[in-house]
């Protein structure tokens, strides 16, 4: 059994935490075998009582008259196997946009989203009344490289209209050959302006976690989602990190655009970053879709303030993260409302090529929070702005250092201008990144006089 916290239909493998979707193998403490099919009540009866819920054999009779017309009346000839599998295929998708049928290239697409390498555009897609909506695009991939944003809607692929009829066909053109071209219409959100894009698709292997300092003693960490080796990465990276900058003052950790990934990422990332506290509950019908994972002692920042940058792309595995940092008063959390996906999706194998996604608990934050449908509010709420310099003033005098026969300073020279030109550029180049600095600064600067106090 596997289970998934992600946001899209990018990611496939067990238990998911993402905006469409996303895989992993089940957590150890609820650990089973991915080769076997998980144990199931032998009906809906058993689990909910007796004839509560029996099968009306109207129901079945119908539907195998459906099945003989389509078969025999519809304009074109379709094979049985096609028929079936676009039975069991519609039945999982009229219940949750994540639930679905996989067969043996959708397992394969989701084994390479929980390793991080695959070939396509590198955006996480969810399939949403009957179009492809974008959850996010990933870090430095062709659909980064183009402008595709969060929230845009791809409307055509090579010339052809999206509908309910080929929606999956669709989507299974967005990956290919590396070096192959394809083309996108998309429309932005908050748009009507179809927008042509030409992309080439790549060989994609997303590096999960990248650090680097912001200023000293501010680092400055970046997950692009969870995969199998996101916490030991984040465990190797942060660390070397702070044996070349020195003292940490405090961090800024990115899950912008995150689209989610496998819960046991994010239960090992959260635990990274808590001393102590619950990290995450589910629940489902299932026993063993009741889980709850605590954090252990041991905080990778050693207590320094943190400060969470999040948005309307941070899903599910990413919002587990986010929820569990802010419910244990760990991080502030800063930006946009997230995406809101607050369901897990099991694999449960069905034979060696086939599988069924289905959703299987609810997940909760430390405060027994259902962020379902309604996401993570921020603390501090940041609108999606861009700045630009203002023009320098240039009148003859700026600063004491511009009148004439002023006095130097009698113990360092200073370039007033290089702190202020660094602000100006990281604003200009990320507002909400440049923000979330200042307040941690704020934070740090609090936690100094707390200890100086003491």
């Amino acid at each position: 059994m596997r289970v998934f916290l992600r946001g899209s239909l990018a990611g496939l493998a067990g238990l998911l935490l993402a905006a469409p979707l996303l895989a992993q193998t089940a957590a150890p403490a609820a650990a089973r075998s991915a080769a076997a099919p998980i144990d199931l009540p032998a009906t809906a009866s058993s689990a909910s009582g007796p004839n509560e819920d029996a099968i009306d054999l109207d129901d079945v009779r119908r539907f195998s008259r459906v099945y003989e017309v389509v078969r025999q009346a519809y304009v074109e000839k379709v094979d049985n196997k096609t028929l079936m599998n676009a039975a069991i295929s519609g039945m999982l998708s009229q219940l949750d946009p994540h639930s679905a049928y996989l067969d043996k290239e959708g397992l394969q697409q989701l084994s390479e989203d929980t390793t991080g390498q695959y070939s396509g555009l590198g955006i996480e897609v969810l399939q949403t009344d009957g179009g492809l909506h974008i959850v996010t695009p990933i870090d430095d991939t062709p659909a980064a490289r183009a402008g595709i944003q969060p929230g845009d809607d791809i409307v055509k692929i090579n010339g052809t209209t999206i509908d309910p009829q080929n929606v999956d066909e669709m989507f299974k053109q967005l990956r290919g050959d590396p070096g192959s071209k394809i083309s996108l219409t998309i429309v932005h959100a908050n748009s009507d302006k179809p927008i042509d894009l030409d992309l080439v698709r790549e060989n994609i292997s997303i590096a999960s976690v990248k650090t680097r300092q912001l200023e000293p003693g501010y680092a400055y960490i970046r997950l692009t989602q969870f995969q199998s080796d996101t916490a030991a990465d984040l465990e190797k990276k942060l660390p070397e990190l702070l044996q070349k900058t020195g003292p940490l003052k405090g961090a800024v950790l990115d899950l912008r655009n995150n689209p989610g990934g496998l819960l046991t990422a994010a239960v090992s990332v959260s635990d990274d970053l808590l001393d102590s506290g619950v990290i995450v509950t589910t629940r489902g019908r299932l026993p063993d879709a009741n889980l709850r994972f605590a954090a252990h002692p041991g905080d990778l920042l050693d207590g320094a303030p943190l400060v969470v940058l999040v948005n309307n792309g941070t899903a599910s595995a990413a919002e587990i993260v986010s929820g569990a940092l802010k419910d244990n008063h760990r991080a502030l959390i800063i930006g946009q409302r997230t995406f809101g996906k607050g369901v897990v999706q099991t694999v449960l194998p069905l034979d060696a090529d086939h599988a069924v996604k289905i959703t299987t608990a609810r997940y909760y934050t430390p405060n027994g929070t259902s962020i379902q449908a309604k996401g993570i509010t921020p603390d501090i709420v940041l609108a999606d702005l861009a700045v630009r310099k203002a023009d320098r003033a240039t009148g003859p005098v700026n600063f004491e250092s511009d009148l004439p026969h002023h006095l130097a300073n009698e113990k360092a020279v200073t370039s007033h201008g290089d702190s202020a030109d660094e602000e100006a550029k990281l604003a200009t180049q990320d507002f909400a990144l440049s923000q979330a600095l200042n307040v941690l600064k704020g934070m740090s600067l609090n936690r100094a006089a707390v200890k100086s106090a003491r």
